[in-house]
């Protein structure tokens, strides 16, 4: 029979609220809440910052970036919209704010750690896509599903087009850095902690393609390709535990996917050096949202799989570790 000394000395059972909102191994909230919360104050960042944009433009009656910057651009220069740009600073401020106050944790622990790595992984992240949409291409043209009609060259000047590409891969550094942030960044690696690697690998690639549902052209098709790309993204940040190769990767697979080779790049336009349209089967092709939303992505992403994995073949490959706390 226990003393009642010793029954007094027992530590008390958290409570059922606590079990609920704190993560058991240290003193934060459970992963779940966090993502919760971090995502709400995405949403809070961007109608602020909307609130803000629609009270400038009001008064100066210029929509873009380089109007408020007091900047003249002509047609063919590189010409972005704030609207570009917004999106990653809410998610970045949302991200840097709960990695402190949320997570206990640094930016940098998300997988950016700067080392001799980096500058390669970049590099050859942005690479890989070039080589992947230039054999799509060519399938697709060689099975009669394409329309050719030549590059922007034949009716621009070279300093045009060079200067619209500018834009156009500038445009994709800030969508590639903000998203794989984001996706592959906190709400994978958040996962991870919560659950395990590969519940976390579905549902954070299931969120990718959900965030795409709006645009043009999308359905369940591109869904299912947007989901099949995150896991590929995300087989990069495996290999690697760093985002370097992740961004490199998105970067890449926008810009050579619309400015380059001039297919929709998940169902939007934008420049295009090379001009075509195609007309092959949808189920194929993916029609009007792009590659992802057809079955020729499956072997695309096969092929860039096996092509990461030889890149990164010479590294000690292990589960990225969880960062430890903030001290």
């Amino acid at each position: 029979m226990e003393s009642a000394e010793s029954t007094s000395t027992q530590p008390a059972s958290p409570s059922f609220l606590r079990r609920i909102f704190i993560s058991p191994d240290e003193p934060r909230l459970r992963s779940g809440w966090r993502l919760l919360l971090q995502g709400t104050f995405i949403v809070v960042l961007e109608m602020a910052f909307a609130i803000v944009l629609a009270l400038v433009t009001f008064f100066s009656g210029d929509f873009s970036l380089s109007g408020l910057l007091g900047a003249s651009t002509s047609p063919e220069s590189l010409h972005l919209s704030v609207l570009d740009i917004l999106p990653l600073l809410a998610i970045f401020l949302a991200t840097w704010v709960a990695r402190r106050v949320l997570d206990h944790r640094s930016m940098v622990s998300l997988g950016f750690r700067l080392d001799h790595s980096t500058v390669p992984d970049l590099l050859f992240g942005f690479i890989v896509p070039g080589f992947l949409f230039g054999l799509i291409f060519l399938f697709e043209r060689g099975m009669g599903w394409m329309t050719y009609s030549g590059t922007a060259f034949r009716s621009e000047s070279p300093a045009a087009v060079v200067s619209a590409m500018a834009g156009g891969l500038v445009l994709f550094v800030l969508v590639g850095f903000q998203e794989e942030l984001l996706s592959r960044g906190y709400q994978l690696q958040n996962l991870v902690e919560g659950l395990n690697l590969p519940w976390a690998l579905i549902i954070s690639s299931a969120i990718f393609g959900l965030l795409h549902i709006a645009n043009p052209s999308a359905g369940w098709a591109s869904l299912v390709g947007i989901l099949v790309a995150g896991l590929f993204l995300a087989f990069a940040w495996i290999r690697t535990g760093q985002l370097w190769l992740p961004i490199g990767l998105h970067i890449g697979w926008n810009f050579f996917e619309g400015t380059v080779f001039g297919f929709p790049v998940s169902g939007t336009g934008g420049y295009n050096l090379v001009l075509q349209s195609v007309r092959g089967p949808e189920w194929l092709t993916g029609g009007g949202f792009g590659p992802e939303a057809g079955l020729v992505v499956i072997p695309a992403l096969a092929l860039g799989a096996v092509l990461i994995w030889l890149y990164t073949r010479t590294r000690a490959v292990q589960m990225p570790p969880i960062p430890q706390p903030l001290r």
